[in-house]
């Protein structure tokens, strides 16, 4: 009884381990939301999609974190927008204020990021790629999220 019963708790440790989840990354905007995720090994950040608010916060908070739930994600990284010198402002206020609204339908850590330049790096790297303005627009915001994610993979080791 006491071999089958360590050879469960084994089993059961294993499991967990095996259980690897996606690091998500949001970049929260008045408009759209950046989304990202990370493979389940958690080396490389891919861009998911652009959420396009609907002006209802927690309709969006509820779709959001049915986007992480269906990426499996075990943390979400949020670009946290901060002054040059640091402080926060009203754009700050406001992406802590729907991290708020979204903890309400899921139940995961969240780590902020300084997002500082991320849109201007997403911008550059695909005006790099020569794609049109119009088009840049529909997916800046996705590959922004995937600059957050890899700026913090690279910060924690991943």
């Amino acid at each position: 009884m006491f071999v089958l019963l360590n050879a469960t708790n084994f089993i059961k440790s294993v499991l967990q381990y095996l259980h690897m989840g996606r690091l998500v990354a949001l970049d929260v905007g008045d408009v759209r939301i950046g989304v990202a995720a990370s493979d389940l090994m958690k080396i490389i950040a891919n861009p998911v999609t652009t959420y396009h608010r609907s002006g209802d916060e927690e309709k969006d908070a509820q779709e959001i974190a049915r986007l992480i739930r269906e990426k499996e994600g075990e943390l979400i990284v949020c670009g946290l927008p901060v002054a040059m010198d640091n402080s926060e402002n009203e754009q700050t206020a406001k992406t802590r204020h729907f991290v708020d609204v979204l903890k309400k339908y899921i139940d995961l850590p969240v780590e902020f990021c300084d997002e500082r330049f991320t849109s201007i790096s997403a911008e550059r790297v695909l005006i790099d790629a020569n794609m049109r303005r119009k088009d840049r627009k529909q997916v800046i915001d996705k590959i922004a999220a995937t600059i957050i994610l890899e700026t913090y993979m690279r910060k924690k080791g991943y």
